[in-house]
């Protein structure tokens, strides 16, 4: 294990404490994990009371606990509620990882492990922003509570009626999300729009059993055909979305935005190089920053069907199927997308084909202020730390609580956190990029002093 270069932006005791959060495999989406994601409510719960946090707490879900706590000694100053997930995405594939997936290897000035970016790390930087002023003898400069969730990554199910029955003890000014990240190590970054979500499972049978493809071949319909011709009928040349009424809800992009958008530093070379495409495609006159991050799309996660296995099996399958998940865009609702798309399937599948259609989950987006004296403190609080004002920027990946919280608690979210672009979160070998993630802990710390001086409610443009 390497440690050059960690040494100055981490210090040994804190980066110790990192990786023993980073080494409990809270996957939520296995079973056998169910105990170690308890395991890291409760390593929260007991770093939350060693830095004074009253009524902390595990309240059971059906699924994985939700960690709260509260300091309200700040009298008549802002309320934050922080938000955070502690769990994370499976590993697979293992065997692409350069060192194990919990280890908290250090090569270098990054941290490798899943969750070091998505986001443990985050809450980690939280947690020593708060100690950080604990230790210079403040009090704590805005009223606190803490609402840290163990099934963000498989789709906060039992977030909702939580929230629903806990209104009152969650109010607040203000939420603080760290789920979040920088455009750069030396770019400061704001989050202020999200895409919404809707994702299916689309399968197309037209045979009773598989057959013989020598036998039957020819004579009737294989369904991985229909299905993948109906899916490429689903964009046209252009690049657009066919399905009915799908644009009908979006929101035109004006030249303010357009123009905003257009700050953020965008490299051909780089996205391709991050991505490892041969080249750019997409929506026809948007530019990549608006297509991923400010217009809606409809995207292939899988395909399968029919003998996939070693060598060859001469076999004409009987049924195919595919995932598809949709990214909308603010004032498109997610409620009405399984409905687009089953009157798309029935005008587009030919009339002797069975299919089923299921709908997984669904989530909306989110616009925030972003001229509110909120996201003003913690635009000033990057930029002291940054040395530069901070972008602001649409981003094309869903954070369905954000929406929650402006529907149940009628405030924003404030997207606050140190991850980079390039982290490889949810893949194998997920970073963190430790003088990032240490910068973090002075802007958290930074944040709430300013967030302090505002007084309770304030009010944005």
């Amino acid at each position: 294990m390497s440690e050059s270069g960690a040494g100055g932006a981490c210090p040994p005791k804190v980066l110790a404490e990192l990786r023993e959060f980073l080494a409990i495999p809270s996957v939520s989406t296995l079973p056998e994990h169910a105990g170690d994601v308890r395991r890291t409510a409760e390593w929260l719960c007991a770093r939350l009371r060693g830095l004074g946090m009253d009524a902390v707490t595990l309240h059971e879900t059906p699924l994985h606990p939700i960690v709260r706590a509260d300091w309200l000694k700040a009298g008549d100053r802002p309320t934050v509620l922080v938000y955070g997930h502690y769990d994370v995405q499976p590993v697979d594939p293992l065997n692409e990882w350069a060192s194990g997936p919990f280890d908290g290897d250090v090569r270098g000035d990054f941290i490798y492990a899943r969750g070091a970016s998505d986001m443990k790390g985050q809450l980690f930087a939280l947690l020593k922003g708060l100690e950080a002023l604990r230790d210079a003898g403040e009090a704590y400069p805005v009223n606190l509570k803490f609402l840290l969730e163990g099934a963000e990554e498989i789709g906060s199910q039992h977030l909702p009626e939580f929230m629903d029955a806990n209104r009152d003890a969650l109010a607040c000014d203000v939420v603080l999300n760290c789920d979040a990240g920088v455009h750069a190590p030396d770019t400061p970054s704001i989050v202020y729009a999200l895409r919404g979500l809707a994702y299916f499972e689309l399968e197309v049978r037209t045979l009773g059993h598989d057959l013989h493809s020598g036998l039957f071949g020819g004579s009737v319909r294989n369904p991985i055909h229909v299905l993948a011709e109906a899916l490429a009928a689903m964009h046209d040349a252009d690049g657009r979305v066919t399905l009915p009424r799908f644009y009908d809800r979006v929101r035109p992009l004006d030249a303010e935005e357009r123009a905003l958008i257009g700050e953020t530093p965008f490299s051909k070379r780089d996205w391709l190089a991050m991505t490892g495409a041969a080249a750019l495609q997409g929506e026809k006159s948007y530019t990549t920053m608006e297509r991923v991050g400010a217009r809606p799309t409809l995207e292939v996660n899988g395909v399968w069907g029919g003998f996939t296995g070693q060598g060859a099996k001469t076999v004409l399958p009987a049924r195919a199927s595919a995932k598809l998940s949709m990214r909308l865009v603010p004032d498109q609702r997610p409620e009405d997308m399984e409905d687009l798309l089953r009157e798309f399937l029935e005008t587009t599948l030919p009339g002797d084909v069975f299919w089923d259609l299921k709908c997984h989950s669904l989530g909306p987006g989110a616009v925030m202020n972003r001229k509110s004296p909120f996201m003003c403190a913690a635009a000033d609080a990057l930029e002291a730390a940054f040395g530069k004002s901070p972008l602001f920027k649409r981003e094309g990946g869903s954070v369905p609580v954000v929406a929650f919280f402006q529907q149940k608690l009628g405030v924003d979210s404030i997207m606050l956190g140190f991850a980079l672009p390039d982290d490889g979160i949810h893949g194998p070998n997920e970073r963190q990029h430790l003088p990032t993630l240490m910068r973090g802990v002075g802007v958290y710390a930074d944040f709430l002093r300013r967030v302090g001086t505002l007084g309770a409610r304030p009010t944005g443009d």
